[in-house]
């Protein structure tokens, strides 16, 4: 108990100190912006802060696959609260999520740092969401969206929602599936998802009580979807290759950091 006490106080001391360097940089990039009249990219800024704060927090992070070097739409399996600090700190990108998130402490805050999309789901939005999407990758900008709509277990995906993805078709640009996984002693993390009605502060602290969890990400193939291919396979074939890569990443078999059969090759929709 002593442990994990002293576990919780340093990763918090550590992660406010490190909020104060992101709050010094955003106001120092405010008042950039403030005297140029003209708004700067916070995209590098946001990965910076994001891989700050996972080191703060304790994440050990193994990627595996090529980061694009182009502006992509990414897709991937939706977890936990921390997907959005760890992906954030991997790849530069802005998320699409819930307009809730804004209000959430720290993490909300971080968040609309990053240029987050915040959507209010319903109410007819789908279609401005796929517009607001399209555009920000037309100027150049990779957006992350979690098709499922919700956190799981992080064991198995659920059915993917394609409407949002066919601004990638929009914007004619590539899709790249993302899985993200949570393994504790080599098996699925049970404390990493963030479902039901859990309280973020309290999940936050269960977690960093604990010791470090490993976080496995593969980022996979991109592949470009046409405005004739059928949305419906191509979401069904993104789905099925990001279940793929959890069942790899809970067979351990990415422990290593080597590739262990699994299929790395675009999906084959479009060309």
């Amino acid at each position: 108990m002593l442990m994990k006490s002293f576990r919780l106080v340093s990763r918090l001391a550590l992660f406010s100190l490190a909020l104060l360097v992101c709050t010094v940089l955003a106001l120092g990039i405010s008042s950039i912006e403030l005297v140029t009249r003209r708004k700067v990219n916070r995209t590098p800024f946001a990965c910076f802060c994001f891989g700050l704060a996972n080191r703060c927090l304790g994440f050990r992070v193994n990627i595996r696959g090529v980061r694009p070097d182009r502006t992509v739409l990414l897709v991937s399996n939706h977890i936990s609260w921390s997907d959005i600090p760890i992906l954030g700190g991997v790849l530069p990108l802005r998320f699409l999520s819930k307009v809730e998130v804004r209000t959430w402490p720290v993490i909300g805050w971080l968040a609309e740092q990053a240029g987050t999309l915040f959507i209010r789901r319903g109410g007819g939005q789908a279609r401005a969401t796929r517009d607001q999407i399209a555009d920000t990758l037309r100027s150049g900008q990779s957006v992350l969206v979690f098709p499922e709509g919700t956190t799981t277990l992080g064991i198995t995906v659920l059915p993917f929602h394609g409407r949002l993805l066919s601004s990638a078709i929009d914007a004619e640009i590539p899709i790249q599936p993302i899985t993200i996984g949570y393994r504790r002693n080599n098996h699925p993390d049970h404390l990493a998802p963030f479902i039901g009605d859990d309280q973020f502060e309290h999940h936050l602290i269960r977690m960093l009580r604990e010791p470090a969890v490993s976080v496995d990400i593969i980022l996979h193939e991109p592949v470009l979807v046409r405005a004739g291919d059928d949305l419906q396979a191509v979401t069904q074939a993104l789905h099925d290759q990001i279940q793929a890569g959890l069942n790899d990443i809970h067979q351990g078999s990415n422990q290593s950091g080597k590739a262990s059969g699994f299929p790395t090759a675009p999906l084959g929709l479009g060309s």
